[in-house]
């Protein structure tokens, strides 16, 4: 097969896995790996998108979108269950319950 055929469609497939990953992002626990994963591929994509026209070139976008908004989404809610702890001094009780 022709190299350059070759790397047009791995360039699809990886635009096709970038927003995979950036929608698994948006998963409870489980997401906040994808939604790095997705970023750190759509970078990647994006370089060889610079030497061949990408057709998926939407998907990588709206990946790259998904998984911005979860790593933020998922990072406050880890920065406010982390704050909730503190504030309650770790007892697991509600704030100010001695």
């Amino acid at each position: 097969m022709n190299t350059a055929v070759e790397a047009k469609i791995k360039l699809l497939n990886s635009s096709l896995r970038c927003f995979t990953y950036g929608l698994l992002g948006w998963l409870p626990l489980i997401g906040l790996p994808f939604a790095l994963a997705a970023l750190w591929l759509g970078g990647r994509v994006r370089v060889k998108e610079k030497q061949l026209w990408n057709a998926a070139r939407p998907y990588r976008i709206w990946g790259v979108i998904l998984a911005t908004v979860g790593t933020l989404f998922w990072f406050l809610v880890a920065i406010l269950i982390m704050w909730n702890s503190i504030d309650s001094g770790g007892s697991g009780g509600p704030p100010g319950d001695c």
